[in-house]
């Protein structure tokens, strides 16, 4: 008797699937790159009175605290990720950093890594109501 031979399974779970999820990919880009929008297009919305769980915030000019603050409600959470987004000097954001903690508008938080300690800084719910208010 002879044995069956299944190796048609080996092309769908290696070639079809994976071609399956990037050839949309493929096609969408070429229509975004023709200017075919069409598929893309959200339908209108009506106005409706919804509580934005993400706040504005405010339109006023910004202090370099508030300026971090705001970045910090954004989730950077370390002072690497606040200095590429505000983009400040070390001693500068430092400063500013060691003003909010005494003002009691962040907290720190020193945490064992897994290569070593590392620091992470969060608003308090006093910083929260500062920058929005």
């Amino acid at each position: 008797m002879a044995d069956p031979n299944f190796s048609w399974i080996y092309l769908i779970i290696f070639l079809a699937i994976p071609l399956s999820r990037i050839i949309p990919r493929i096609l969408a880009k070429r229509r975004q790159a023709n200017g075919n929008y069409s598929t893309f297009e959200k339908p209108p919305q009506e106005n409706v009175d919804v509580i934005r769980l993400e706040q504005e915030p405010p339109s006023r000019a910004q202090t370099k605290d508030m300026q971090v603050l705001g970045i910090m409600h954004q989730g950077a959470n370390t002072f690497e990720k606040i200095q590429r987004s505000v983009k400040m000097e070390n001693k500068e954001l430092d400063s500013i950093l060691q003003d909010l903690e005494k003002r009691n508008l962040i907290k720190v938080v020193q945490k064992q890594g897994m290569f070593g300690p590392k620091v992470e800084l969060y608003s308090t719910d006093k910083g929260f109501k500062e920058y929005y208010s």
